[in-house]
């Protein structure tokens, strides 16, 4: 049965990998249940306070991935009708697959400043902003999964 839950745990870091990139998968909190089915095993022993940390860690990453295009959008000059745009459109985006989560803060930023009466030039530089800031939410993705990845590996052997 332990082999069984350790296969289990090791495809839900994989799959939590795949999910900090591909849209409609939650790869933090995926990855963290990874954690979970290995501490459900007889051969692993994580402690409450490291399990209760990474799930502190998961739930501020996924909330970051929601908030860092906006901030992006905010720090490459973007006012708030930008900011506006940005976070509607990563909700909008959701809805349309792995573009629309590209495109949906990047487009929703240069409407909002469009809307909001800026020039083409100054909505293009937030909307890059935007996408910046998408960028670095998946970086942070990324790290906070393959870190989980490597802390049950390291508990595997």
């Amino acid at each position: 049965m332990d082999i069984f839950l350790l296969i289990l745990a090791g495809i839900c870091m994989l799959i939590g990998i795949i999910g900090c990139i591909v849209p409609g998968l939650p790869g933090a909190p995926i990855a963290y249940v990874g954690l979970w089915i290995a501490q459900a095993s007889d051969r692993i022993d994580f402690s409450w306070q490291m399990l209760l940390i990474w799930g502190l860690v998961v739930v501020l990453v996924t909330v970051l991935d929601y908030v860092v295009p906006a901030w992006g959008t905010k720090r490459f000059g973007g006012t708030r009708w930008g900011v506006w745009g940005s976070t509607i459109g990563v909700f909008v985006g959701l809805f349309f697959g792995a573009a629309g989560v590209i495109v949906g803060p990047l487009a929703g930023a240069i409407l909002g400043e469009l809307l909001g009466g800026k020039e083409v030039a100054q909505a293009l530089r937030a909307g890059w902003g935007s996408f910046i800031g998408l960028l670095c939410g998946t970086i942070l993705k990324l790290i906070c999964c393959g870190l989980m990845t490597v802390q049950l590996i390291q508990a595997i052997w």
